[in-house]
């Protein structure tokens, strides 16, 4: 049977391309290893997070069905950094690790264009270096035009726990063996990488009185746009948080050498994560700290498995109880699954287009933490982004490529693409130049009409977002053109929060620019109309407006840049005088324009002028 396009891997970038692909009307394979594992979440199965929440309403933007599944599965939610800026502000969920992928596979089943299938993918069929299906590891061929990798941490999978190395991926599940050996045939760079995980506790042996709750937040939140909430405020579960203790530094000091990850085993290649790192890690390297913070997080309603967040090793079991029974509230506590490291090899990123489509090998395109990530999040926005381009590929159109000042998925794939990685890549805000611009408040206005123009997005769901955009123009005028009367009530309201009271009459628009006042205060004084979430989009457009104006002047600079265009079959060994280091990036990286090629590492001002220099009197083309 021939497909149109094949989806190697079920994680979450594999269910975004697969949904993708099928939703648009492509005849649609997905092949995994377990159809039981399909979305599954190996480590904690929360949605969202810094950053990472905002990647998830963008992908709901786009026509993406992570948020949507999140929403109607979750355990509890809340917006993170409420205090701060809304430029940090994101979304996270407490997902169900039973019904959230259950209710992924329901969905993709629903889909008219998509077959499951099991099978074990160990080669690509490629033909004068363009894909032209896969091969099982049975000897099976299946044929396609465009074949879609997002085998997660499954291409040749190690558990690492103290002196022990097993060949198997997550859940013990059979890794694959042989296919990323011949991605290196065709030329491809693989590297290795690491992550981990820390135990599961059975909820009932723990002491929560030594312990602090962190409930859910005490307001509706959706990750997508085009639900209501389906959860009851009161009737999410709680998190709790603990801490380690010395006890548990000198358990883990004393202990070092049995780590895997610290002299247990000496055949360690892959580089762990800098911003997840193990407990070991963070012992060692932050040795001035006598304790560090840990999540206790329910994995699911239907079970009793407590995920031990920031508490992730691989050290052997007899160690791991004593590293648990020293913590605060955990003295009796029972361990379900011990911690463990998982080595795995993923290709070197700077090989991809931005279309996530490979430069090796035509029609193969690669989505998750292949491409060297970690993350649920950064892996479905991928898949999502690869999934589009592939179809996009079939019908002839060109690339969706999202730009930094686009939103957080610019910023990941052009960090991929363009500066490679060391260790396994997680998107914080402090990655996006233009974090302002591509707040959790405003993803739908971003991109929703870029996912219509794709064929993600109905048009029921762009007249929402054309109402909702006349709605913020309605009250942005209504805020300049209606004043608020200083009457002795409102005066009053205004001593009894310490406010400085005007001395006359002022606009709303003027009243709500000032640091101390927010519209929920208006409120309290007038009647405002349209929605909340209308006037919190209204409140931040006013109270940072000279800051988003900003932001949108610097965004105009570097869109004149990308516009700047590097010809495919330029030559860089004919580009004289430019620093060896730089040369080499350019050649590895392949920029498509000047402004990707400033962003690479090793290549400085000066080369970026020889290299415009040499292409306005080689291809006429402007610096």
């Amino acid at each position: 049977m021939k497909y149109e396009i094949i989806v190697v891997g079920g994680g979450h970038a594999g269910c975004e391309a697969a949904y993708a692909c099928a939703t648009k009307g492509h005849k649609t394979l997905l092949m995994t290893s377990n159809i039981k594992n399909i979305a599954d979440m190996p480590c904690n199965p929360h949605i969202g997070g810094s950053a990472k929440g905002i990647v998830v309403r963008e992908i709901d933007a786009l026509g993406g069905i992570m948020g949507k599944i999140a929403d109607k599965t979750h355990l509890q939610i809340k917006m993170l950094n409420s205090a701060k800026g809304p430029a940090v502000q994101s979304l996270r969920a407490q997902g169900d690790k039973v019904t959230y992928p259950k209710e992924m596979l329901d969905t993709l089943y629903s889909l008219e264009n998509l077959t499951i299938q099991e099978g074990m993918v160990e080669d690509l069929i490629v033909d004068n270096q363009q894909v032209k299906g896969i091969i099982l590891e049975d000897g099976t061929k299946i044929e396609s035009e465009i074949v879609i990798l997002t085998t997660g941490t499954y291409l040749k999978a190690d558990i690492l726990v103290g002196n022990t190395r097993t060949r198997k991926g997550p859940h013990d599940e059979r890794p694959s063996n042989f296919l990323s050996d011949k991605l290196k045939e065709y030329g491809f760079k693989v590297i290795r990488l690491k992550t981990g995980t820390p135990q599961r506790i059975d909820r009932k042996s723990i002491d929560f009185s030594k312990t602090k709750l962190e409930p859910g937040d005490n307001k509706y939140y959706t990750f997508s746009y085009d639900l209501e909430p389906c959860y009851k405020i009161e009737e999410q579960e709680p998190c709790f948080l603990t801490y380690t203790t010395p006890e548990t530094h000198q358990i883990i000091r004393d202990n070092l050498n049995k780590s895997s990850m610290y002299g247990a085993l000496d055949d360690i290649e892959g580089i762990g994560p800098r911003y997840c790192p193990s407990i070991e890690d963070k012992v060692v390297r932050f040795s001035d700290k006598e304790k560090h913070q840990l999540f206790i997080e329910p994995e699911s309603r239907y079970y009793d498995d407590m995920y031990l967040q920031g508490f992730s090793t691989s050290m052997p079991p007899e160690v791991q109880e004593k590293m648990v029974h020293s913590l605060p509230g955990f003295e009796n506590a029972k361990i379900l699954k011990y911690g463990y490291a998982i080595e795995y090899d993923a290709i070197y990123p700077t090989q991809l287009n931005a279309s996530l489509e490979t430069k090796i090998i035509k029609n193969l395109f690669t989505a998750g933490q292949i491409n060297g990530t970690s993350g649920y999040e950064e892996a479905a926005c991928q898949g999502l982004m690869a999934g589009i381009n592939a179809c996009l590929k079939l019908e002839g159109k060109e690339p969706l490529v999202l730009k930094r000042s686009d939103a957080y998925i610019g910023v990941l794939i052009d960090d991929l693409i363009t500066k490679g990685i060391r260790d396994p890549y997680r998107l914080l805000t402090s990655r996006a130049e233009f974090r302002l611009l591509l707040r959790s408040d405003n993803a739908d206005l971003r991109l929703r009409r870029k996912g219509y123009e794709v064929g993600l997005i109905s048009e029921e769901q762009i007249d929402r977002l054309n109402k909702k955009e006349e709605e913020i123009a309605s009250l942005l005028e209504y805020m300049k053109e209606n004043k608020l009367k200083i009457t002795p009530e409102v005066r009053t309201a205004f001593e009894s929060n310490n406010y400085q009271v005007p001395t006359a009459s002022l606009s709303l628009e003027q009243l709500v620019k000032r640091p101390e006042l927010n519209m929920e205060f208006l409120r309290s004084q007038i009647e405002i109309p349209y929605s909340v979430d209308i006037q919190e989009q209204v409140e931040i457009n006013l109270k940072y407006e000279g800051y988003i104006a900003k932001a949108y002047k610097e965004a105009e600079k570097m869109l004149k840049l990308e516009k700047k265009q590097i010809p495919e079959d330029i030559d860089y060994d004919k580009v004289n005088n430019i620093a060896s280091e730089a040369r080499q990036k350019l050649k590895e990286v392949r920029p498509t324009t000047i402004a990707q090629a400033i962003r690479i590492s090793g290549v400085n001002p000066a080369d970026i002028s020889i290299l415009s220099v040499y292409l306005k009197k080689e291809y006429g083309k402007d610096e």
